[in-house]
């Protein structure tokens, strides 16, 4: 008899018991090197030493108060966050997705207390992914996630990611923002120019636009940056949508933004009853601690460097199934070529014990934990290797 829940996912036939750093362990201590870390979620690995035993003091004293009251560790980590970027303002929230509908909601709210009620319309891309709420599956335009939820939202109009001047001729009289993935995820792992995401500043700027940067996935240190856009001079956003690798695998989002954008979000707009709560700011002090720690992002950027060149060699060594490595810092993917499937790829790297995820645009994703030593991207390209040389076409 199937498991009484929503066949909305269909995992493996495989259950793991613990974790420790990039590895799981099933209950008979089948070890498996864990090269998606929940989909860019478990930065500092599994069991961390520091986060489990904040969790665990915290667990010991406070669960829960919802936003009717202060709760310290969230100002404190609202600090280090508003200090470490662009902004001014956080809003915690318990997800990505929520994220991201706080970051449509302020833009919004932005031109309305500023007179401007028309402007609402908001540009986003191609391939772009904000989550699975109804405003976030609207704001990515995703056919395939739209299928079957009512009429499409009215308010979005998606360009072609990268393309500078599709941007210019969506503006109108309306529009209210542009959000864009600073390194795109399920679109296929895609980085765009530098000069795209200055476009994209300016064109703000000209306009009077808010600048949203989804970086739920690309941030936490990700790329080897605390996010990914701080790699780009002069592409600052207004607002910003941040969760995964945030919290270290503790649910947990934030919404940035600087004193301008945030004005209209008073009490009353905006609300969550879980966001923000003791636990999940304990644990998400300690995460930015550790990501801020001297020499944890550069040795994200050395490891990943490696990794990619490691890649690239795999790609020469299977030129008939590899098209192009891709991607920035350890959000990094394979596209393959037509006829090979990333989802085949990652189940021949699962019965290698080696986990990998898949993509759009026929992508293998690769977001191991940001612990990863030279050594572990090593074990993993050996066994992609492995996996390429069994890979056979679709039929």
């Amino acid at each position: 008899m199937p498991a009484p829940m929503m066949d909305t996912y269909a995992p493996p036939d495989l259950v793991f018991d613990h974790g420790k750093g990039p590895r799981l362990f099933t209950a008979a201590g089948d070890g498996y090197l864990d090269f998606i870390s929940g989909i860019a979620v478990n930065c500092l690995g599994h069991a961390h030493p520091k986060a489990v035993a904040a969790l665990s003091e915290q667990a010991g004293k406070l669960w829960h108060l919802s936003n009717m009251f202060k709760v310290p560790a969230g100002i404190e980590l609202a600090e280090k966050l508003t200090k470490a970027t662009f902004a001014d303002r956080v809003f915690f929230t318990n997800s990505g997705a929520e994220a991201m509908e706080c970051a449509l909601k302020t833009a919004r709210r932005y031109h309305y207390v500023n007179g401007n009620p028309q402007r609402y319309r908001i540009i986003t891309f191609t391939g772009a992914f904000h989550g699975r709420t109804y405003g976030a599956i609207n704001a990515g335009g995703n056919p395939k996630y739209l299928e079957g939820f009512g009429p499409a939202m009215e308010g979005f109009d998606q360009v072609e990611f990268g393309d500078l001047d599709a941007v210019k001729n969506a503006i109108s009289d309306e529009t209210a923002a542009i959000c864009v993935e600073p390194v795109q995820g399920e679109g296929g792992v895609r980085a765009p120019e530098d000069s795209f995401l200055r476009g994209l500043r300016q064109l703000c700027d000209e306009h009077g636009l808010m600048l949203i940067y989804d970086e739920v996935q690309s941030g936490a240190g990700r790329t080897g940056k605390l996010f990914a856009h701080q790699w780009v001079d002069g592409a600052e956003p207004d607002i910003m949508a941040a969760a995964k690798g945030i919290g270290g695998g503790f649910p947990m989002g934030a919404c940035l933004a600087t004193e301008a954008a945030a004005e209209g979000m008073v009490v009353g707009t905006h609300g969550s009853t879980y966001g923000g709560g003791p636990l999940a700011m304990a644990v998400g002090n300690v995460v930015f601690d550790e990501l801020t720690s001297d020499g944890f992002l550069d040795q994200v950027v050395e490891v990943s460097n490696y990794l990619t060149q490691q890649l690239h060699g795999l790609m020469d060594r299977h030129a008939d199934k590899v098209e192009e490595v891709r991607g920035k810092g350890l959000l990094i993917g394979m596209k393959l070529k037509p006829g090979f499937d990333p989802k085949k790829l990652a189940g021949l790297a699962r019965d290698r014990h080696l986990l990998i995820g898949a993509a759009g645009d026929n992508v293998s994703r690769l977001a191991p934990p940001l612990v990863i030593t030279k050594d572990d991207a090593s074990e993993a390209v050996a066994v992609l290797d492995e996996a390429l040389g069994a890979l056979e076409a679709t039929a």
